[in-house]
């Protein structure tokens, strides 16, 4: 049937649920996983002549957002060595998260996207959160929607 799983995270509670029922997904049909997080990309505020006191250069940027990505990324990683599951990991700086789910599942030719209803959106993205519905609306591979 699905022969590989494309599991974005973004390391809210539900996310890591649907982690763990993407990567049993995985194992009983036999796929392999990529996990995926999308991070915001180096933006500096700066404003004329005054840079702000915790200003962050984009050497920090990468080193935060690498370490931030690997600490959810390695939720689903050892999900997968606990199942025996072959995994990857993918991560990507990205102002738009569902283009890049989108994008990192037909460059990495997955069949379908395990992912979680909602995220870190709070009430607003309760019943359905909004990249959530913004990957289902523009996906041309089955996705299925962890609640």
């Amino acid at each position: 049937m699905f022969k590989h799983i494309l599991i974005p995270t973004d390391g809210s509670a539900l996310s890591k649920k649907a982690v763990v029922q993407g990567v049993k997904f995985a194992q009983e049909t036999g796929a392999k996983v990529t996990g995926f997080f999308a991070a915001p990309p180096y933006r500096p505020v700066v404003y004329e002549d005054f840079v702000p006191a915790n200003y962050m250069s984009p050497k920090q940027h990468d080193d935060a957002t690498a370490k931030l990505a690997a600490k959810y990324l390695s939720t689903i990683e050892k999900a997968c060595k606990e199942a025996g599951v072959p995994y990857q990991g993918l991560h990507v700086a990205s102002e738009f998260p569902a283009d890049a789910i989108i994008e990192a599942a037909k460059a990495k030719k997955c069949d379908l996207v395990f992912m979680a209803s909602h995220g870190r959106r709070g009430l607003a993205g309760v019943l359905l959160g909004s990249e959530t519905a913004k990957v289902l609306t523009h996906s041309k591979i089955p996705v299925l929607v962890y609640r």
